[in-house]
């Protein structure tokens, strides 16, 4: 029986990925390396092997990888260097320890991106790469539980407020990447593979539109600039530090950089992705 581990596996997909995994392996094949173990004392009384790793404390992921024969690393928050060292520790270590596949949730159209976002993803695949372990690089587009901050606003009585302009976006739901990560992980056959994992493009007017029919009521759109986007951020709230973010994703969707169709999502889950209005009706 082939041991599979989960990085960040008490994280929002992480998370996701082990009760998709549990549905399909024995608990007792299963582990998961986590920072704070006690925040997983729930999966440890399901039997899956509990494992204290730190990306930032190399040596707790030699003990963390060791046995270990798949392995999914679930990319970590962060500035973009505090990312590269951490992902680095972690393909490293999965190298010293004879891991014999890593799936990795990257970005998509990673090697080509423009995105802000993406030098970290780039960094890790080109590290990945150059250990020569067979790998599956899961290109992930767009969670529809981004929009949830525009939805909470809509509800309130905001317009939808938006820099994008009419950049597209490959939304699906959390779950969905998370079932395509356990499909990889668990299965055969994903070798030096590159899966684009995109939804249906979708821009800003035409999420908006979705959400007005699950709202049941009139979403009006504002389109503004960088700087506009980034005051009306400010006023509403959001940390100093995250907005300069948050129009960086504005500015990459108006640019194309997450305009990727492909076919790969549902090759992977067998099934078609959830229509645009049910999977918002599952947010709202």
């Amino acid at each position: 029986m082939k041991k599979l581990l989960v990085t960040g596996a008490t994280g929002k997909l992480g998370s996701k990925v082990v009760e998709a995994l549990l549905r399909s392996v024995p608990a007792g094949s299963l582990a998961v390396s986590v920072r704070n173990p006690e925040s997983a004392a729930k999966l440890r009384a399901l039997g899956v092997d509990v494992r204290h790793g730190d990306f930032d404390e190399p040596a707790t992921l030699d003990a963390a990888f060791a046995g270990i024969d798949r392995m999914l690393i679930i990319s970590t928050d962060g500035d973009t260097d505090t990312r590269i060292r951490q992902h680095t520790n972690a393909v490293e270590a999965a190298a010293r320890a004879g891991v014999g596949f890593i799936a990795y949730t990257s970005v998509a159209n990673a090697a080509d991106s423009k995105l802000f976002l993406a030098k970290p993803h780039q960094a890790t695949e080109v590290a990945i790469r150059a250990t020569g372990i067979p790998y599956s690089f899961l290109r992930n587009n767009w969670y529809f539980e981004n929009e949830l901050s525009s939805i909470q606003g809509v509800q309130a009585g905001a317009p939808w407020v938006t820099s994008a302009g009419t950049g597209k976006v490959g939304s699906a739901l959390r779950q969905e990447y998370a079932e395509a990560a356990a499909v990889v992980l668990a299965g055969e056959g994903h070798d030096h593979t590159t899966y684009e994992l995109s939804g249906k493009l979708l821009s800003q007017e035409e999420l908006a539109a979705a959400v007005s029919v699950v709202l049941g009521r009139e979403v009006p759109v504002v389109h503004v600039d960088d700087d506009a986007y980034a005051d009306i951020m400010k006023n509403a709230g959001v940390p100093d530090f995250v907005i300069p973010i948050l129009v960086g994703i504005q500015q990459g969707i108006r640019e194309g950089s997450l305009e990727v169709e492909s076919g790969d999502f549902e090759k992977l889950l067998g099934r078609p992705l959830a229509p645009i209005h049910e999977a918002l009706r599952q947010l709202v």
